[in-house]
């Protein structure tokens, strides 16, 4: 069964765990995602890289080091290597002995339990081999109607929505642009992922006009206390666009902020 990453199919704004519930738990994990899903979670960003022999891992970084037990890059290591690292020591011990996951395995996740993803294109080195073997597992997995696949690279979701018609993409934007629905047109993405501070209404308003959708992403509510402490509160204005129907999936570390967030404009996540 295929799900809709689109306020207006759904009638609710989803809550996406980015790299899973990422504040408390091993980024880009099947135990993060497991924890997104328990906090109210509907989606989880993750991100895609390859090993030598092929094989798409979740993986934000090119290299093993800052999450792994790990060193180097993982495109010099074959599955079989990284199957054996550990992906939760260096969150806290009580992760000990969580594993690096494959996209596969996060896809027949996601399936599973009825959970969304976003996944990022990482591996720069390979990125031709790694949009083609993101198809193959989507069509082995039929993945495609619980999938979007993401980039800040316009012309590599252009060229791997040309592969299969059944693929969905989302556009990273850092900026506000002029025309934001011709950007998303012309690289063919059903959706753009926008910053807090790059969100508009008149921009959400044209992208829902032409059937398109958004996902904003919030900084960690540590972040957002900076400016709660000087008089600069965000969430009266975020409750207001949640509660309008202008965010269609809301995203961050904290999937719990997220929830109440979402509960305290007046929805139910």
């Amino acid at each position: 069964m295929s799900i809709s990453f689109h306020r207006r199919d759904n009638g609710f704004t989803r809550i996406c765990g980015h790299r899973g519930f990422s504040l408390h738990y091993p980024e880009n994990t099947i135990v993060a995602f497991e924890a997104t899903r328990d906090a109210g979670g509907t989606s989880c960003e993750i991100d895609l890289v390859l090993s030598r022999d092929g094989e798409v891992i979740v993986l934000h970084d090119m290299t093993l080091d800052r999450t792994t037990t790990g060193f180097g890059y993982a495109g010099d290591h074959d599955w079989a290597q990284i199957q054996m690292l550990d992906a939760g020591i260096k969150t806290g011990a009580q992760f000990a002995g969580v594993r690096v996951p494959t996209f596969r395995e996060t896809v027949l996740w996601a399936k599973a339990n009825g959970i969304g993803l976003d996944a990022e294109l990482k591996d720069d080195d390979r990125a031709a081999l790694l949009a083609q073997r993101v198809i193959e597992v989507l069509r082995e997995t039929e993945g495609f109607g619980h999938v979007r696949v993401i980039s800040f690279d316009h012309k590599a979701l252009a060229a791997i929505r040309k592969r299969d018609e059944r693929l969905r993409t989302q556009a990273i934007l850092h900026a506000r642009h002029a025309d934001v629905v011709h950007v998303l047109q012309a690289c063919g993405a059903e959706s753009a992922s926008i910053e807090l501070m790059m969100f508009d209404e008149e921009d959400a308003e044209a992208m829902h006009k032409a059937g398109l959708c958004n996902r904003v992403h919030l900084p960690r509510p540590a972040k957002l206390a900076i400016g709660w402490s000087y008089g600069r509160d965000m969430l009266p204005k975020l409750r207001s666009w949640i509660r309008g129907g202008l965010i269609d999936v809301i995203s961050g570390d904290d999937v719990l902020f997220l929830r109440r967030l979402v509960e305290s404009a007046g929805e139910e996540a």
